[in-house]
């Protein structure tokens, strides 16, 4: 009988405990005064500008771009008074060696670090009850009935964004079968181009009304292979995601605080405001002037006296 040998397998990055997941959204005037802790912690920008003290640093980080803060480093952010940024930030202990690569670094993503990112916060409000946008939190929670896996979803997520920048920037030319190493499986170049063209196109088009037609139309595509492209890279129809890219930029512009609800609903072409209501409550389960509180409530420092 054949006697067989395993190995160890080495991990460069290997977490165990995560302190928070956030997604904020804030309004332009946002600061916050800043704090140092024992853990790392990143900070991608998603949209907008922010400046970022890095220790004795003060940067400038625009959309797509993340910093990591190391162990103990003081930091504190501020929106440029511009924009109204939304971030995702990420608090995680990892004693690894090769996590000194970050100290000091500013890096951009590609296309499977988004994707990572992504489905860390898709799996945090399926593993956890604690609201993501909630800046004063010290804990998880987790929820009563999790789905199966959410966990070590997210610690698998976090690893293989670490280990994307790690390569991808430790070797600026990497070879072909480096660079497609660590894609998901469900990523294919040239539907992801065809998928990012037409995210281009609504984007230009997002204070007016399409349907599915005219985008088709605009955009060279079958009805049917439109549809199969959003279901399968977004787990939605096109119309349903042009909507949530409506109600986003609804929820950017009350961030500004240039327009009232009623006209934002115009710009954004509905034909009611209250339809526009539902709508944005379909997809935040907030009212508008719900939301426009809990920026203005969550953008406040507690009031410890």
């Amino acid at each position: 009988m054949k006697k067989y040998k395993s190995i160890e397998l080495k991990e460069d990055f290997s977490i165990k405990k995560i302190y928070s997941i956030h997604y904020f959204e804030y309004a332009k005037d946002f600061a916050y005064e800043g704090e140092s802790h024992s853990f790392w912690e990143l900070l991608c920008v998603d949209s907008g500008n922010i400046e970022v003290t890095a220790g004795d640093k003060v940067l400038t980080l625009q959309s797509n771009q993340t910093i990591f803060h190391k162990p103990d480093e003081f930091h504190a952010l501020r929106a440029d008074g511009l924009s109204s940024p939304s971030l995702t930030v990420i608090s995680f202990a990892c004693e690894s060696a090769a996590m000194s690569f970050f100290e000091e670094k500013i890096v951009s993503l590609n296309q499977s670090e988004r994707f990572y990112l992504g489905q860390i916060l898709s799996e945090a409000q399926k593993a956890f009850r604690t609201p993501l946008n909630n800046p004063y939190t010290l804990c998880l929670e987790r929820n009563t009935t999790p789905e199966s896996g959410s966990e070590q979803m997210i610690q698998c997520m976090l690893q293989l964004f670490l280990l994307s920048l790690y390569r991808r920037h430790q070797n600026p030319f990497p070879s072909v079968t480096a660079q497609s190493s660590l894609l998901h499986p469900s990523l294919h170049r040239d539907r992801d181009e065809l998928l990012q063209q037409i995210v281009r196109y609504l984007k230009r088009n997002i204070f007016e009304h399409l349907t599915v037609a005219q985008i088709c139309k605009e955009n060279s595509v079958g009805r049917s292979q439109l549809q199969k492209l959003f279901r399968d890279k977004l787990g939605c129809g096109v119309i349903d995601y042009f909507c949530r890219m409506k109600i986003e930029t609804a929820q950017k512009l009350i961030r500004e605080k240039g327009y009232n609800y009623a006209q934002i609903s115009d710009l954004l072409g509905y034909s009611s405001y209250q339809y526009f209501s539902l709508q944005f409550k379909k997809f935040t389960r907030m009212t508008p002037s719900e939301y426009a509180f809990s920026v203005k409530n969550f953008s406040q420092l507690p009031n410890d006296d």
